[in-house]
């Protein structure tokens, strides 16, 4: 696993570039540029600034998924999707056919399912084992958590499922999540964190204290990239 850490005091611009680059790279290899995208504010002025300027971008040659999603309707204001839209999808004016959604308004077990099938598909019609990401952007909770992989969750353990219905406790509700799995599979994974937040949490799990989720993600033959904003 190459690993590399990125410390930036213009996160935003600068994680945008990052993706530009990565999008441009896939698709100059595969004709595709496969990007799973993080919830949450950090990620948000990134996905602005990716669509500022991303406008020559092949949108139609770019596969779009989500780590994870609450159990909400997708015009809810907690809705991953519902972000990625406003921020990105919609300003960008990336074609639905580029986007697959988590569907949290459903039944988490089955939300789950379809998704996974949606993933399966896609590789099947590329002949492959299993969906490769190209880039997955996570960032990382206070308590370590990474997508809704949170500590002492039944996911954590899943070995054989890419997508998973989880429970979590300290918020008493569902959430459909990417399990290690899928995640560690991807070509490039990239944590997209503002290193002030909590400095030494962040060591932690940099150095691989595994009582964090977000240090287990190890892609088994892609790289790991710490993208830090910096004050």
């Amino acid at each position: 696993m190459k690993r590399e850490v990125i410390r930036s005091k213009n996160f935003a611009h600068d994680a945008a570039e990052f993706i530009l680059e990565q999008a441009r790279a896939a698709l100059a290899e595969r004709d595709q540029f496969r990007i799973a995208l993080s919830g949450g504010n950090t990620p948000r002025p990134v996905y602005t600034e990716l669509a500022r300027i991303g406008h020559d971008l092949p949108w139609d040659r770019m596969v779009f998924t989500f780590g994870d999603e609450r159990c909400v309707p997708p015009d809810d204001a907690q809705s991953n999707f519902r972000m990625a839209r406003e921020a990105l999808f919609v300003p960008a004016l990336v074609p639905e056919k580029s986007v697959m959604r988590m569907r949290g308004e459903i039944d988490p077990q089955m939300a789950a399912q379809e998704y996974q099938d949606g993933l399966d598909l896609l590789a099947a019609q590329r002949g492959e084992k299993i969906y490769r990401h190209d880039l997955i952007l996570l960032g990382m909770g206070d308590d370590g958590h990474t997508v809704s992989l949170f500590p002492g969750t039944a996911a954590l353990e899943e070995k054989t499922r890419k997508v998973a219905a989880n429970f979590v406790p300290k918020f008493a509700t569902w959430r459909i999540t990417f399990t290690f799995p899928l995640i560690n599979q991807a070509r490039h994974v990239c944590f997209l964190v503002n290193a002030n937040k909590n400095v030494e949490l962040l060591e932690k799990v940099m150095q691989g204290d595994k009582q964090f989720p977000a240090a287990q993600v190890e892609p088994e033959d892609g790289a790991l990239t710490w993208f830090l904003g910096e004050a």
